[in-house]
C-alpha cells in the first residue's frame, strides 16, 4: 500500500499552522477570560459602591430600629401622615420640629399602638385649616416640584438625597397620568437603535445609549419592582435571520458591561416550544433579546416614599392654582388647594420645577399666558388580554405591523398586555381608548398567533389610553417622527420646566433637572447626586426567595406571598401583619378582595396608612393595579374596598356615594361598559342616591335588558351547552362523534334558529371546517359561537344607542356602533 509522505516544507508549514491556531485560541480564551473577569469586577464594584446620604437627612417620625443599615427604615416605619404633610406645606419645612414634639408628647401620654390600629391625624382640624406664613428663611423650601409622576417623584428623590428642602405636590394621585399608563417596559429601544443606524441619527443613538445605562440603574435600585424579560422577534423570512441577529447583538454590545443576558437565536421548533401560541405557518425561527419590565405605578409610589424617607414633603390631591412672583417678577412660591377639603394656602419656595408631563404647557401658561407650547401630545392605547394569550415568561415584539408601527405583546401581572398605538391627540385628564385602536391591536395580535387561538373582542379585560408628552419638533409632520427625548426650559420668571423623556430615563432626567435648578436658583446642596446608588424603599431586604418566609410565617397562599414580595419588597412583612384570618385551615391569613387575583384586604389598609391612598380609585388603579388588569374584577371589588376605606378614614354616607360614582366614572375610561349596572355582578350593596331612585334616570339604574353574553368571556351557559349536546347527539346516529354536514341545517331548525344562508356560510368558512363532509362537536360549537356573536352585534349596537339616549350624565363617551363579541371591556 502506498503511503504519501509529505515534504519537509509542508510538514513544517502544517506544524506552524497548528501552533498558530493554538496560540490564537489561547489568546482569544485569555482575552475573553480577562473581559469576563473585568466585567464581573466592574459589576461587583458597582454593587459595593452604594453610598447613601447620612441618616441625619431623613425624616423619621418614628425611631429608626435597623442598626445594621441606617438607610433602611424598619419594617413598620410609617411616613408622616397626609395631614402632617399638609401642615408642613403650610408652615414650611421647619414645622417638622413641632410635629415631632407633638408625637413625642402623645407617645409619652398613651401606650404604644399596634400596627393594625388606624393612626389618627397628628394635626388638629384647626391647625390644618390655618394658613400660617413661614417666618424665616429656614422655613422656605428650596424647591417646589409640581407633578407627582415619574419625573416629578424622581426629581424629589434626587433633590432630597442632596440635602435640599423639597416639596412635591400632585393635583390627582401619584402616577395618575401617563406614568401609570405605560407599556411597562424598562428598555433602551430596539427600534430607536435601528432608526439611528438606518438614518445615521446620532441623537437617536445617544438616546438608546442613555436608556440602556439607565435600564441597568433601574433594575439595581428597585430589584423587587423591575426584572429582566426575554422578548421574542419571530422570523418568517430567511433573509431576516442575519438582519435580526446583527441588530440584537448590536443592542447587547451597546449596553456594554451593564447589559443583561445575551440575545440568542431559536430554531423553529424551539421558538414554538417557548411561545406555543405563535403562528406556525412559514415560521423560520426567532431571535430573543432581553429588556426590563416593571410595575410602573408601584414604582412611582416607591419613589415618593423614598423621597419622604430622605426628608421631602409630598402631598397628592393638592393642586397649584396660582404662581406667586416677587418685586423682581421672579417666582417665589405658589397658592395651593387641597382638592379633598377645598382649603387653600400658600407655600414659599426658592425655585419651582414644572414636571407635569402632558400638562406642562398649562403650568407654563399660568406663568406666562403668551408662552409658546413645547409639548406635542401623542396617545398610546393598550389592552389587557387573559394569560392564555402568551407564556408567562416570554414577550413578543412585532417590529413591522400593517401600518409600519411597532407593537409589544407582553406578560404582565398574570395577564397579557398588548400595545401600543401612536397617534396625535389632545390633552385630557382621563383619555379613552377608541374602538378603532382596540380593533387595530387585536388585528395585529391575530396576525402572529396560531389560528387555533381565537382573538376575540370579548377577551379584552381592560383598555386604556395614555398621553405621551413628546417634545415638539417643528419640522416633524407626525408624532412617529418625534424623538422621546427630554428638554429643560427656564422661563424669564424662573419656572424650570422638564418635558419629554420616558420612564426608563426618569433618573437621568431628574439629575439633569436638579443640576439646572441648583445653578438657576443658586441653591446650596449638601452633596452631589447619588440616585444611581440609592436603593428605593423596600429594596434593602428583598430577595427572590423571601416569599417562602412569608408563606411559612404567615400561612399565606404561594401566589399571594409572591405578589406581596414583588410589589412591596421588604415592606411585605408590614402588609402581611395587617392580614386577617381566612377562617380556613389553609391559607391561614390573607382575604382576597377579588378571587381571580392575589390582592388582599390588608393591602387596602396598608395603602391608606402608609402609601397616601385617599380615594377608591387610588387603591384600585395605582396601589393594587386591579383596574388596569380587569375592570370587571375592579368593579366587583369596589364595594369591599370602600367598606375598608370607610373603616380607615371614617367616611360618611355622602362620601361613600361620591367614591362609588367617581370610581365608576374612572372605570369607564378603562373599558367598563357605559352602563355598568347592566353588567351582571353579584353586588347587592351598591349605594344609590335617593334622588336617583325616585327619578329612575341614574346611570346606575338598569336601562334595558342586556343579555349576559355581552359581558361574559364564556360564549355559552350550562343550559345552552346541555341543549347543544342533546341535539347533536340525536343526529349522531353511529355514536362516532360526527354528524353529516347536511344535517347542520336540521340542527339549527331543532334549536328554533332561523339563520340566513349567507351568514351561516360565512361563519362556517371562518371556523374553517375541514370540508370532509362531517362535523365534530367542537366544530359545531364554533359555528354556534359564531352565530351567537353575529346576533349579539346587531342587538348590542341597538342597546348602546338606547342606553346613550337615556343617560343623563355625559362622561365624554359618545355612542357608536361597535363590533363586540361580548364579554370584555
Amino acid at each position: 500500500m502506498w503511503r504519501r509522505i509529505p515534504a519537509t516544507g509542508a510538514r513544517h508549514s502544517s506544524s506552524f499552522s497548528r501552533r498558530a491556531a493554538y496560540a490564537t485560541a489561547g489568546a482569544t480564551t485569555l482575552a475573553l477570560t480577562g473581559y469576563y473577569y473585568n466585567l464581573k469586577q466592574r459589576r461587583s464594584l458597582d454593587d459595593d459602591q452604594f453610598e447613601y446620604p447620612p441618616h441625619s437627612s431623613m425624616i423619621y417620625l418614628e425611631p429608626q430600629q435597623n442598626a445594621r443599615d441606617p438607610t433602611r427604615p424598619h419594617a413598620f416605619w410609617a411616613p408622616p401622615s397626609r395631614e402632617e404633610m399638609i401642615r408642613m406645606l403650610q408652615q414650611g419645612p421647619g414645622a417638622i420640629r413641632d410635629i415631632i414634639a407633638d408625637k413625642e408628647k402623645a407617645a409619652s401620654a398613651t401606650p404604644t399602638k399596634a400596627l393594625d390600629a388606624p393612626s389618627p391625624p397628628a394635626a388638629t382640624a384647626e391647625a390644618t385649616n390655618a394658613t400660617p406664613v413661614p417666618d424665616s428663611e429656614a422655613d422656605v423650601f428650596d424647591l417646589l416640584i409640581i407633578g407627582g409622576g415619574a419625573t416629578g417623584a424622581g426629581c424629589a428623590v434626587d433633590a432630597a438625597t442632596r440635602g435640599l428642602k423639597v416639596a412635591m405636590v400632585e393635583r390627582d394621585d401619584f402616577s395618575s397620568g401617563t406614568s401609570s399608563r405605560s407599556t411597562k417596559l424598562v428598555h433602551g429601544g430596539v427600534r430607536y437603535l435601528e432608526k439611528a443606524v438606518r438614518e445615521l441619527d446620532i441623537e437617536q443613538y445617544k438616546l438608546v445609549k442613555e436608556a440602556l445605562n439607565e435600564r441597568a440603574n433601574f433594575l439595581k435600585i428597585a430589584p423587587y419592582l423591575s426584572y429582566e424579560l426575554p422578548i421574542m422577534l419571530p422570523i418568517y423570512k430567511w433573509w431576516q435571520v442575519p438582519y435580526y441577529w446583527i441588530g440584537s447583538k448590536a443592542y447587547d454590545l451597546l449596553a456594554g458591561h451593564q447589559g443583561m443576558e445575551s440575545s440568542y437565536f431559536l430554531s423553529r421548533g424551539k421558538a414554538l416550544e417557548a411561545f406555543p401560541m405563535l403562528k406556525k405557518d412559514k415560521l423560520v425561527g426567532a431571535m430573543v433579546y432581553y429588556d426590563g419590565q416593571h410595575n410602573d405605578s408601584r414604582m412611582n409610589v416607591a419613589l415618593g416614599l423614598t423621597a419622604v424617607q430622605y426628608g421631602a414633603v409630598i402631598a397628592n390631591h393638592v393642586e397649584v392654582i396660582e404662581l406667586h412672583k416677587d418685586a423682581n417678577k421672579r417666582l417665589c412660591g405658589a397658592k395651593l388647594r387641597d382638592n379633598l377639603t377645598g382649603k387653600e394656602f400658600n407655600v414659599k419656595a426658592r425655585g419651582i420645577i414644572n414636571a407635569t408631563g402632558p400638562f406642562t404647557d398649562g403650568i407654563r401658561q399660568m406663568d406666562d399666558p403668551s408662552i409658546q407650547t413645547i409639548v406635542s401630545p401623542s396617545a398610546g392605547c393598550h389592552i389587557i388580554l387573559p394569560n392564555y394569550y402568551s407564556p408567562g415568561n416570554m414577550g413578543l415584539l412585532d417590529p413591522a405591523t400593517s401600518d409600519g408601527r411597532v407593537i409589544f405583546f407582553l406578560p404582565w401581572q398574570g395577564n397579557t398586555i398588548a400595545g401600543t398605538t401612536d397617534s396625535a391627540t389632545t390633552v385630557t385628564q382621563n383619555p379613552l381608548a377608541t374602538e378603532d385602536e382596540i380593533t387595530w391591536i387585536l388585528g395585529e395580535v391575530k396576525n402572529y398567533l396560531n389560528p387555533d387561538v381565537k382573538v376575540r373582542r370579548g377577551d379584552v379585560l381592560a383598555a386604556w389610553s395614555g398621553i405621551r408628552p413628546l417634545v415638539r419638533d417643528p419640522a416633524a409632520k407626525s408624532t412617529e417622527g418625534l424623538v422621546r427625548n427630554h428638554m429643560i426650559n427656564v422661563s424669564p420668571s424662573g419656572l424650570l420646566t422638564i418635558a419629554g423623556g420616558k420612564w426608563t430615563t426618569y433618573r437621568a432626567m431628574a439629575e439633569e433637572t436638579v443640576d439646572a435648578a441648583i445653578k438657576e436658583f443658586k441653591l446650596q446642596p449638601v452633596r452631589g447626586c447619588t440616585t444611581d446608588r440609592v436603593k428605593l424603599i423596600g429594596s434593602h431586604g428583598y430577595s427572590d426567595t423571601m416569599f417562602i418566609r412569608l408563606i411559612q410565617q404567615f400561612g399565606l397562599e404561594t401566589e399571594i406571598a409572591q405578589h406581596l414580595s414583588n410589589s412591596y419588597g421588604d415592606r411585605a412583612w408590614a402588609v402581611a401583619s395587617l392580614a386577617q384570618t381566612t377562617g380556613k385551615r389553609w391559607p391561614i391569613f390573607g382575604r382576597r378582595v377579588c378571587q381571580q387575583y392575589p390582592y388582599i384586604e390588608a393591602e387596602v389598609r396598608y395603602a391608606v396608612r402608609r402609601e397616601y391612598a385617599c380615594t377608591a380609585v387610588d387603591v384600585l388603579a395605582r396601589r393594587l393595579r386591579l383596574a388596569f388588569l380587569n375592570v370587571h374584577a375592579a368593579f366587583e371589588a369596589l364595594p369591599r374596598v370602600i367598606d375598608i376605606m370607610t373603616e380607615e378614614l371614617q367616611w360618611d354616607q355622602a362620601r361613600r356615594v361620591k367614591e362609588t360614582e367617581d370610581a365608576k366614572k374612572f372605570l369607564m375610561t378603562m373599558g367598563l361598559p357605559v352602563n355598568p349596572i347592566a353588567y351582571p355582578t353579584n353586588i347587592s350593596d351598591i349605594v344609590v342616591p335617593e334622588s336617583d331612585k325616585k327619578s329612575q334616570k341614574s346611570s346606575w339604574v338598569r336601562q334595558a335588558p342586556i343579555p349576559d353574553t355581552f359581558y361574559t368571556r364564556a360564549q355559552f351557559n350550562p343550559e345552552e351547552l346541555a341543549e347543544f349536546h342533546k341535539v347533536f347527539g340525536a343526529l349522531d346516529y353511529d355514536g362516532d362523534g360526527h354528524i353529516d354536514g347536511k344535517d347542520l341545517g336540521q340542527v339549527l331548525k331543532n334549536l328554533n334558529m332561523d339563520v340566513d344562508t349567507q351568514v351561516l356560510k360565512g361563519i362556517i368558512d371562518e371556523v374553517d371546517l375541514d370540508n370532509s363532509g362531517t362535523i365534530e362537536f367542537n366544530e359545531f360549537l364554533e359555528v354556534m359561537g359564531g352565530l351567537k356573536e353575529h346576533a349579539s352585534r346587531t342587538a348590542f349596537s341597538k342597546i348602546v344607542v338606547q342606553v346613550e339616549s337615556q343617560r343623563n350624565v355625559d362622561y365624554g363617551i359618545k355612542a357608536k356602533t361597535t363590533d363586540r363579541s361580548g364579554g370584555g371591556a
